[in-house]
């Protein structure tokens, strides 16, 4: 990710236009690749909330044969859409 990219995320708390910070995992620099901890304690990420939205829908379905029993149930993921608008290393 760089800045100005968007992205979906798990939800988060905030309203549009809300600034939050995100904890970064892996730090490509380049050809240096940095996974440690105490490195990448020292980086930030900022990004903004653009609008909350869904993923797509998941359709379980429950079935047991001669027995008539069917269920049907649906899942969408409230995910967040941010866009990030700072990496400081």
């Amino acid at each position: 990710m760089s800045v100005g990219d968007v992205l979906l995320v798990d939800k988060v708390t905030g309203q549009p236009g809300d600034a939050i910070e995100l904890t970064p995992l892996l730090l490509v620099d380049g050809t240096t690749v940095t996974s440690d901890a105490d490195k990448l304690s020292k980086v930030s990420v900022k990004a903004e909330v653009v609008k909350a939205a869904k993923g797509p829908k998941i359709v379980i379905m429950k079935y047991k044969n001669k027995t008539g029993y069917r269920k049907r149930q649906g899942h969408r993921q409230p995910l967040t859409q941010v866009k990030i608008t700072a990496i400081n290393a």
